[in-house]
């Protein structure tokens, strides 16, 4: 016998992370959130403005072939110091390396969203600047031993234990959690969906 699939809701956030799903519902928009599964790596030359909105996209439209009349939201965020380009690190190692970088200086933290409606996707980036303060290595072995920063671009999260790194934000708050918030208001809106319209 075969069991009934609860049909999605009208949007669909193409994302596992409960980060995403909590500012999602923070702006009022029923969803569900389905995890895709892409190859997130970074091209050769390719910038972290373009990386965060390609990612963004390809999310997006991984899912719509399943859900063809869904409005979908994609999203992505990376960290980037320099030249470098972070995305969630593989393991304890690459945190600290990625943690150590970040230390003391200031970062970009670069996120990508973008919706697709009826085979059509828009998208907006938002860039913010993250001063992080020195940190001791016994500091970074701590909070790789909490388990915080797998998982997260630049290996640490904002609005975690994270938080007592974070010496100064110049931008969005939301964003650096992974969903910017102000952007994907806006294209919410330019699909017919006003989080304000009650």
């Amino acid at each position: 016998m075969n069991q009934s699939v609860p049909a999605p809701s009208r949007v669909i956030l193409a994302s596992a992370s409960p980060q995403r799903t909590h500012l999602l519902t923070q702006l009022g928009v029923a969803h569900t959130a389905i995890a895709a599964d892409i190859d997130e790596r970074q091209r050769p030359g390719e910038s972290a403005e373009a990386l965060a909105e390609r990612l963004a996209r390809t999310k997006a439209e991984a899912l719509s072939i399943a859900y063809p009349n869904a409005v979908i939201i994609g999203s992505d965020t990376v960290v980037a110091s320099e030249d470098a380009v972070f995305g969630k690190p593989v393991d304890a190692a690459q945190a600290a390396t990625m943690l150590g970088v970040l230390a003391g200086a200031t970062h970009r933290v670069i996120s990508g969203v973008a919706i697709l409606v009826d085979g059509i996707t828009t998208a907006r980036v938002a860039s913010s600047a993250v001063t992080m303060r020195a940190l001791e290595a016994s500091e970074i072995e701590a909070y790789i031993a909490s388990g915080e920063p797998f998982g997260k671009a630049g290996a640490y999260a904002i609005q975690g234990l994270g938080a007592l790194f974070v010496e100064r934000l110049e931008g969005s708050y939301s964003a650096v959690m992974g969903l910017p918030l102000f952007e994907t208001g806006a294209l919410l809106r330019g699909v017919g969906i006003d989080p304000l319209a009650a």
